[in-house]
């Protein structure tokens, strides 16, 4: 009998093209939803986090749990009222899982769940980070420790626990690619800033093979780094992009001011620099990446 994985935030850019390939391995794939709207070959269960309510047959039904939900990063200004968001949407949702898992005969083998290289703090230059380096004190990594201090709650359950600090997701679907590829396909593509911030990149495909990983191979637990192998600035994401497509850069640099204006506090998250390294993964796990070069990944997605 197939077995199935519960997923949170199924609906997403990352769970849906993770929901696609846990299917072609032949799991049934179920989701917690606040909507009721049917999906095909998806069993949708209920779930409210603000009012704490959740369908305990999803919890009895599953055999691995993969936790995506939380309100986006990106997707709006940050205003206190956002942040308040952003905030409670991943620590309340971990919470609601948590207390379901204590109160419910289930069959859970393993939960896994999404976190954030924003751990490290937002702009942490060219020093590289590994797993054991310490926490930010920005906002961003405020908001991954309490996350990552309420999925620890989980795995005091006796669960095993994987929390992967993902990098920045690489896909035409969603997400930061498809903005920055945009301007360059009209010609008016630019890096931003200096240019010189590193950006830890992975290219979704094996970050959702990452978690497929993680899930079946009970090696796998506490903190990973979700990036590849090879972190790149912004010039030279910007440079690999435009040659991708085929276009010239003419633009000078897009000053750091100007991204300031346009996005607020938000605009640290383009600005900064984080140079993570996948250590762990590396070292400890056999992961074989499909896209570990840069190049190769654009041309894949592009």
């Amino acid at each position: 009998m197939s077995q199935t994985v519960l997923i949170t935030g199924g609906t997403g850019t990352i769970g849906q093209r993770l929901t696609q390939l846990l299917q072609e391995q032949g799991y049934q794939v179920a989701y917690l939803s606040r909507s009721t709207k049917p999906i095909a070959n998806v069993k949708v269960y209920q779930w409210d986090v603000k009012k704490g309510t959740l369908d305990p047959q999803a919890i009895l039904t599953a055999d691995y749990i993969i936790h995506l939900a939380g309100a986006g990063i990106a997707d709006e200004r940050w205003t206190d009222a956002r942040k308040k968001e952003i905030l409670e949407s991943r620590t309340q949702s971990t919470q609601l899982l948590a207390d379901a898992l204590r109160t419910t005969q289930h069959h859970v083998k393993a939960f896994i769940s999404t976190s954030a290289i924003g751990y490290y703090g937002a702009d942490t230059g060219d020093q590289p980070m590994t797993e054991t380096s310490t926490a930010g004190t920005d906002f961003m990594a405020q908001v991954v420790r309490a996350w990552e201090r309420s999925v620890d709650q989980v795995a005091a359950l006796g669960i095993r626990t994987v929390k992967l600090r993902t990098g920045v997701v690489l896909t035409m679907a969603g997400g930061a690619l498809p903005k920055l590829a945009q301007p360059i396909r009209l010609g008016a593509g630019a890096p931003i800033g200096s240019g010189q911030q590193y950006i830890s990149w992975i290219h979704i495909d094996d970050l959702c093979r990452m978690f497929t990983q993680a899930m079946t191979d009970s090696r796998w637990e506490g903190v990973y780094n979700a990036v590849a192998p090879e972190p790149v600035t912004n010039e030279a994401l910007t440079r690999q992009i435009a040659k991708v497509l085929g276009k010239p850069l003419i633009l000078p640099k897009i000053p750091a001011f100007t991204i300031k204006l346009m996005f607020g506090e938000l605009a640290i998250t383009v600005l900064g620099s984080s140079l993570v390294l996948n250590k762990r993964i590396r070292d400890e796990t056999g992961f074989l990446y499909q896209y570990g070069n840069l190049s190769a990944a654009l041309e894949q997605l592009m």
